[in-house]
């Protein structure tokens, strides 16, 4: 069985720790992950409390895959209720944090309550303490993760911990472990913050078995390995990352630049993959090389560094290393959607994303968001302590990444969250989310599909708990996404549960994640069952959201994209046709015109 079978629960207000069992009946049913840990929430919280309140719960989960033989079987997932959207925050990470938590012999960890004061958690196997974090509360993500190393005498420790933004409640503060690996969005940095915990920090040796059939698990997981070897998407992504896509989407018309008025940008192959691999005039190259997270064959990952005649580093020899590079969320949110065509200035306020713990997208999205309100004079240059916050200002970019990331002057509003700072200075209708949470990097106008996977993602806007690009990119319409959208959503929702990486999809299909659960864990499993399990939990996540108070009215795109046509592109001329696309979809759904899943599909998905 590759499950351990255990729970590690930890009450912050009592200072209590427990060990309970996994609920084996629940994991049949969620699989794992994602699944599993949005069903213990539903049972263990009430959706109806404030995210920021003790009454949070704030849970880390593995899936049954993680720490095994499987490719990309180093998966994680924080799954909370997230306070910069008020819905249920289900934020997925990679690197080698989940599958050290399996190899200590858990599942899954569950926090509840506040600490009185700031703490972090030990776990070495069955060892487990909550210790004073006095020493490192108010460090940044990477001193944190070097003080407990050092501290505990083990450099193979592996530590998932808040930098400042997440002490103090940056709205998408995000969970940074092994120093640039991130459950990066909705904000659960902010909870684990508002717990008064620092960090957790573990050492587990007790490996991970496969008890049903070692052999067939053997050779599916040979097969499956063969099968990402193989395929040509997975070259793509190990050579050129995922930032290749900042290409396609400039090419498209689809690639969001100043704060989503365009779609293209006159900058884009100064900050996109092949620009990190040239040389500059001084001869640095920006991409030093690859990396895989734990398990992964892919490697889609980037080791950056940046030329230390750039103004941002001149006299900071502190960051005179390398770090994690530009993907394309991080390209797109630090360049093209605030007019920032410096490759290194992105560099740079990448790296303080993962110093000081926060998500790149909504932190992008809303500086775009504020430099157009400082064009339109709604912000001035008193509001920003005399930055010029306007858009292609590469200084404007790295200040504010270090004033928010530090929670110092104009960065407590850029903290707020799009949602929030546009409210706060007078135009709502400036901030470009769904549910509070920032857009990612494709626009909805040029990408009809992703538009209403943006609306109906349980999280918030999001581009990875849909795929409908292959629909999208052949046809610019609305007709026939609504299905692929609902169904792609289902298939995720299973594959977030399993352990492992999405980006396995490039060569599988979830026929070829069903395979490996079925060699792994009790039971038949088969493709239907999984999808179903996707289902399943799709549904539950939105009865959280309705039951948070979340309704119908929230599953709609800001105005702009509405009402505003395309200016340039492959779509121009095109709004969004979300009137069109939305009751076919909650029809699919078999939820009312309300978008409230009706008492025959609660009943089929065992939900009633």
């Amino acid at each position: 069985m590759s499950w351990q079978r255990k729970i590690l629960r930890v009450d912050l207000t009592k200072g209590e720790i427990t060990q309970e069992p996994l609920n084996m009946e629940w994991a049949n049913e969620y699989i794992g992950e994602r699944g599993l840990a949005t069903k213990y929430l539903w049972e263990n919280m009430d959706p109806t409390v404030d995210a920021m309140s003790p009454g949070n719960v704030l849970i880390f989960a593995t899936g049954p895959l993680t720490g095994t033989m499987a490719s990309t079987s180093g998966r994680y997932a924080v799954v909370t209720k997230g306070p910069l959207t008020g819905a249920i925050a289900c934020s997925n990470s990679g690197g080698k944090f989940g599958a050290e938590l399996k190899f200590a012999g858990y599942d899954m960890l569950i926090l509840e309550g506040k600490s009185p004061a700031p703490v972090y958690l030990h776990i070495n196997n069955g060892e487990v303490e909550i210790r004073p974090a006095d020493q490192i509360w108010g460090s940044t993500v990477w001193n944190t993760e070097e003080w407990l190393k050092s501290h505990h005498q083990d450099p193979q420790m592996k530590v998932a911990s808040i930098g400042i933004a997440g002490e103090n409640g940056v709205r998408y503060a995000c969970v940074v472990n092994d120093l640039h690996r991130a459950a990066g969005r909705s904000g659960v940095g902010a909870v684990m913050g508002s717990k008064n915990l620092k960090a957790i920090a573990v050492r587990g040796t007790v490996g991970v078995k496969i008890d049903k059939d070692p052999k067939a698990f053997m050779d599916v997981v040979k097969d499956t390995h063969q099968m990402l070897a193989d395929n040509a998407g997975r070259k793509g992504l190990t050579k050129y990352g995922t930032n290749a896509m900042l290409t396609s989407m400039q090419k498209f018309g689809g690639l969001p630049t100043h704060n989503f008025q365009e779609v293209q940008f006159e900058g884009a192959d100064k900050i996109d993959a092949r620009a990190m691999m040239k040389p500059n005039d001084s001869g640095h190259v920006n991409l030093i090389t690859n990396k895989a997270c734990f398990g992964c064959t892919i490697a889609c990952g980037r080791i950056a560094h940046i030329d230390k005649d750039h103004f941002t580093i001149v006299n900071r020899k502190e960051y005179w290393h390398a770090s994690g590079g530009l993907e394309y969320e991080t390209a797109f949110a630090l360049g093209s959607v605030c007019g920032i065509d410096d490759i290194d200035a992105a560099t740079f306020a990448g790296y303080l994303m993962n110093e000081h713990g926060m998500d790149p997208i909504s932190f992008g999205v809303t500086l775009a968001c504020a430099m157009e309100l400082y064009e339109k004079g709604a912000i001035t240059k008193e509001d920003t302590g005399g930055v010029e916050l306007k858009f292609g200002n590469p200084e404007a970019l790295t200040i504010m990444a270090e004033k928010t990331g530090t929670y110092e002057g104009f960065g407590q509003d850029i903290g707020l969250g799009s949602k929030r700072l546009a409210e706060k200075y007078g135009h709502p209708e400036l901030a470009m989310v769904v549910k509070g949470q920032e857009f990612a990097g494709y626009d909805s106008r040029a990408l009809q599909g992703m538009g209403l996977g943006y609306v109906t993602s349980n999280r918030g806007a999001c581009h990875l708990k849909h795929d409908v690009f292959a629909e999208d990119m052949e046809d610019t319409g609305h007709t026939g996404k609504a299905k692929p959208c609902k169904d792609s959503q289902d298939n995720i929702a299973a594959i977030d549960s399993t352990g492992l990486c999405i980006f396995t999809t490039a060569a599988w299909g979830l026929g070829d994640f069903a395979r490996q659960i079925n060699a792994a864990c009790e039971g038949d499993w088969s493709e239907d069952r999984v999808r179903e399990c996707g289902e399943r939990t799709w549904n539950l996540e939105r009865q959280f959201n309705l039951k948070a108070g979340l309704t119908k009215a929230d599953d709609t795109l800001p105005k702009r994209l509405l009402e505003d046509p395309v200016p340039t592109g492959t779509a121009k001329g095109n709004v969004h046709a979300l009137d069109k696309m939305l009751p076919e979809y909650y029809e699919l759904r078999g939820w009312g015109d309300d978008g409230v899943p009706t008492p025959d599909t609660l009943k089929r998905l065992g939900l009633s």
